[in-house]
Formats: C-alpha cells, sequence, structure tokens
C-alpha cells in the first residue's frame, strides 16, 4: 500500500507530536537524521522547534506521508536557499521514514513525492541533500536520480573513532 501525501499540513500539537515521535523513533533505530542513538524526544525537540520557526517565516515547507492507517509515517522539510545567487535550488532536510515501514519501498515514494513539491514551487530547478556515509544512504538516493556531487571525508562524528563523510546529493528536476 502507498502512502498517502501532504504538503504544508496543517501544524497543531498532534502533528508536532507524530514529527517528533517519528524523528525520535528513527534516530534510535540509528537512522542518520542528525543524532546518534539513544536520544530522547526532549533532546530532539530544539530542531524541530528550528524547522517549525523556518516554516512559519515562509522559508520551508513540510511534506509528511500517512500509512493506510493514517498514522504519520514520513516526512521530508524542503528549506528555500535564502542566499540571492542560488535560490534556484532547495535543501531536503531530515527525510525519514518510521522504521516498522522499512523495505516497503516508503522512501522512494517519498523521495518522488518531495521532488514533485519541489517541482511545484516557481524557479526551483534541483534539489539538494547532504547524507552520512558509511550507512549506504548515498547508493540509495543515487537510485532515486540523486548525483553525488560533494564528500567531505570524515566532516561527521558520530562517537570516537567513528568518523564518517557528508556527501552532498542533486537531483536536478525535469522542467519540461
Amino acid at each position: 500500500m502507498s502512502l498517502v501525501f501532504e504538503l504544508d499540513p496543517p501544524v497543531d500539537r498532534a502533528l508536532r507530536d507524530g514529527v517528533l515521535a517519528l524523528w525520535t523513533d528513527v534516530s534510535n533505530a540509528d537512522g542518520a537524521v542528525g543524532f546518534v542513538p539513544p536520544v530522547t524526544a526532549e533532546e530532539i525537540r530544539p530542531d524541530l522547534v528550528r524547522h517549525l520557526t523556518a516554516m512559519a517565516e515562509g522559508r520551508c515547507r513540510l511534506l509528511v506521508g500517512y500509512d493506510e492507517e493514517g498514522a504519520l509515517a514520513a516526512t521530508a522539510f524542503l528549506t528555500l536557499n535564502p542566499h540571492r545567487l542560488m535560490r534556484h535550488w532547495l535543501w531536503l532536510y531530515t527525510v525519514m521514514v518510521h522504521p516498522r515501514h522499512q523495505g516497503k519501498g516508503y522512501g522512494r515514494e517519498l523521495l518522488a513525492a518531495a521532488a514533485e513539491a519541489a517541482g511545484g514551487i516557481e524557479g526551483i530547478e534541483a534539489i539538494r541533500l547532504t547524507c552520512r556515509g558509511g550507512a549506504g544512504l548515498e547508493r540509495f538516493y543515487a537510485s532515486c536520480g540523486y548525483k553525488e556531487v560533494g564528500r567531505v571525508p570524515d566532516a561527521i562524528r558520530v562517537a570516537p573513532g567513528d568518523d564518517r563523510d557528508d556527501i552532498t546529493m542533486l537531483l536536478p528536476l525535469d522542467r519540461h
């Protein structure tokens, strides 16, 4: 069964709590979304507040995916680039699919929905994202059409002695 996507859903307590719970579950399942397990919702909350503030200021948009039961199953934040010479592309942040849905193709659906949403924003020609090396994420993103365009070796320290590459990926949007 496919996810049902919504761009810019109304932000209420249920959505905030759902995104926070999703982010916590993904992080604790060793998902590469800015934290290293174990992590609590309270540790993640300030990052979520930053995303929500950017949304309220019109600098960021939220894409959510709901499963067949109507539960929040996936998210991605589409963040506009504020630099005047780089407004033709946006960042994709906090790309998450709940661990219970891994292996169902929902990640591909989420990325396709994000590309469709980005394509609907006037002037946006590409999506950029970064991912943590060492987990195979760059292969997954490449299989979804993204191209590796940069890599900083050992830029992410997940633990003492465990440094990972910071990989930048780009997806040009088809504007035909």
